[in-house]
């Protein structure tokens, strides 16, 4: 991508766009146009051709998305497979309209069978039933991947689809209900520590296990593969570590200075044994993460108490 390149950052004010963006621009790119969803409706067919005939964008970074936890996933199920769908169409489809030179898709590590055998194989989409609480999300992820490489395969478009573990990082949603793991347990060690409360409470039992990637380590990993990566498929973008809650738990309680007890609550769910992503495949391209977790989650602190606090 040169230096001077029109590049379209779609969702630039989540996690994982905002994080492209800083990416983008510290590399010395002067040309990256965004637009707010208030500016410019993705679901909306007819607004997208417009903004693609008037800014003919040459690269394109689709991150925008419906997104949620577990419990917004499988209360608007419709929502969730209609307005995916309807992103990504409009975008991919427009950026073949107007010669856009690369775009790639994000997805999601949902894709994955329910079942599927650790560590996650590229190869392994499509092998097996999904989780069915988030189906339909999974469902318009994996639509977008196979429409980037139909686009390929009959257009010739270089368009390219890569799935992240989970991410944490600066802008992460800290809601009380609708936050993931990692920015949730930030929260609830921050509160009880300030509250000086005795004990900290943590659903299920602590033993599934969850690989991390700090966002900005995701950001590189697309910047990279943006250079690099020409082909049909998928690559998956992580650590290729994991560890369980409860040394999570411990982890983040360390780094916050919380002193009292961890209390797990085996009647809540625990959700998968284990999600834990392959990436000898990004590995092998060149491509290794920078940031441990330890120092990621120091970070991603110090970016909630200047934003949340």
């Amino acid at each position: 991508m040169e230096k001077n390149a029109k590049i379209y950052v779609a969702g630039h004010r989540g996690m994982v766009g905002s994080a492209i963006y800083r990416k983008l621009i510290a590399t010395g790119y002067t040309n990256v146009i965004t637009r707010s969803s208030s500016e410019l409706d993705l679901r909306n067919q007819q607004d997208v051709i417009d903004f693609f005939e008037s800014e003919k964008p040459e690269y394109v970074f689709l991150a925008a998305a419906k997104v949620g936890g577990i419990v917004a996933n499988n209360t608007y199920r419709a929502d969730f497979l209609y307005e995916n769908l309807c992103i990504q169409n409009n975008v991919i489809q427009q950026a073949h309209k107007a010669g856009v030179k690369k775009l790639m898709f994000l997805g999601s590590s949902c894709i994955y069978p329910k079942l599927a055998p650790q560590p996650l194989k590229e190869e392994y989409l499509l092998t097996g039933l999904l989780e069915e609480t988030n189906e339909p999300y999974a469902i318009a992820k994996i639509a977008g991947i196979k429409m980037a490489d139909a686009y390929r395969a009959q257009y010739g478009c270089n368009f390219i689809s890569v799935m992240p573990t989970n991410l944490y990082g600066y802008n992460d949603n800290y809601h009380p209900q609708n936050s993931h793991v990692l920015p949730a347990l930030i929260r609830k060690f921050h509160e009880a520590k300030v509250n000086g409360s005795p004990e900290v409470t943590i659903w299920g039992s602590g033993s599934p296990m969850r690989e991390f990637l700090f966002a900005d380590d995701l950001a590189d990993a697309c910047y990279f593969l943006m250079q690099n990566f020409n082909e049909a498929g998928f690559v998956n973008i992580g650590t290729g570590h994991d560890l369980t809650i409860k040394d999570l738990a411990l982890l983040i309680k360390k780094i916050i200075g919380f002193e009292g007890a961890l209390i797990f609550d085996s009647s809540k769910p625990d959700g998968t044994p284990r999600k834990l992503m392959d990436v000898s495949k990004l590995n092998a391209l060149g491509w290794k993460h920078k940031i441990e977790l330890e120092e990621g989650i120091q970070l991603a602190y110090k970016d909630f108490l200047a934003k949340h606090i």
